[in-house]
Parts: structure tokens; C-alpha cells; sequence
């Protein structure tokens, strides 16, 4: 793949800021999602409410729709977008491999979509379960964060293949 296939790209090979202002206005819609792997102990004071800090799960979910709204001034060159809509979402569970697992459905009405900030808020979710649980577990791992579905606009829509689909 070459430079000059890549948008965030000049004809020089120079960063710049995409020019969306003759781009249609459509709705935009992306889902990302992604975990952190802990402890059973951890989880369970997760799941508990007892956890030191509070409420992990809420916390967490106000962080990512935070950063979600915040994305521009994360990622250099992602456009501001006036947000119609962050949804963050957590599962736990994983007899096996105790984790949660969240996700992040992000709206907009406009030229450009919304994939880096569903997945900015994921990040910044799990990062923030972390934050609060890392007293106790130093060995999370925040793993699999990936757009799962991307709806709008001119290249339409994507829907990921399931993880170990051939």
C-alpha cells in the first residue's frame, strides 16, 4: 500500500486533515468493541460494587462516552463531530478467561463517520477499569479492540467477519 492511498495524505506525502466539505451529510454509525482480561478475584469485586474506588462500571461507562466526545483532540487529524449519540455497554463474565467485554455504538449526522470515536471510547472505558482496579491487579490486558460494524456514507456499510471465521 502506498502513501498516496491513504487520505490523511498529501500529494507530497505530507499529513494533513482530510477535506470533508463536499461530502453529503448522512447518518453515521460505528460499534467497536474490546476487553480486559483480570483475575476471577478482580471481577468479582467488579461485579460486587465493592470495589475500593466505587462503581467500575459506571465510571467507566461515563469515560467512554467522554472520550468519545473528545476524540479530535486525542487523534490529530479526526475531524470534530457534533455527536447525536455514545452508547457504551459492558458483559462480564468468562469462567475461563474472567473479563469484560465492552462496547461502544457511536452517532453522528455528517460528512465524515465516527469509527475513531466508538473506538476511543472503548479504549478509554477499559483503560479506566484498569485505572480503578489496578490496585489489585497489575495484570489486566486490554485485548481485541476493533470496529465491528460501520454504517453511512459513501463507502457504505462494513460488518466484521467474527473472530475464527474463514
Amino acid at each position: 500500500m502506498s502513501s498516496s492511498s491513504l487520505t490523511h495524505f498529501d500529494a507530497q506525502g505530507q499529513a494533513h486533515m482530510v477535506d470533508v466539505a463536499g461530502k453529503p451529510a448522512t447518518r453515521r454509525v460505528a460499534v467497536a468493541t474490546g476487553c480486559i482480561e483480570m483475575q476471577a478475584a478482580t471481577l468479582a469485586l467488579i461485579e460486587s460494587g465493592s470495589a475500593k474506588k466505587g462503581d467500575v462500571l459506571g465510571v467507566a461507562r461515563i469515560a467512554g462516552i467522554q472520550a468519545a466526545k473528545k476524540t479530535s483532540d486525542l487523534i490529530p487529524l479526526c475531524h470534530p463531530l457534533a455527536l447525536t449519540r455514545v452508547a457504551v455497554e459492558f458483559a462480564v463474565g468468562g469462567a475461563d478467561r474472567p473479563q469484560v467485554r465492552c462496547s461502544a455504538t457511536v452517532e453522528t449526522v455528517g460528512p465524515t463517520g465516527v469509527e475513531m470515536e466508538a473506538l476511543t471510547a472503548v479504549q478509554v472505558a477499559l483503560l479506566t477499569i484498569y485505572d480503578m482496579c489496578k490496585a489489585v491487579d497489575r495484570g489486566m490486558t486490554i485485548i481485541g479492540v476493533r470496529v465491528l460494524e460501520k454504517h453511512g456514507g459513501k463507502s457504505g456499510s462494513y460488518v466484521a467477519a467474527s473472530p475464527g471465521a474463514s
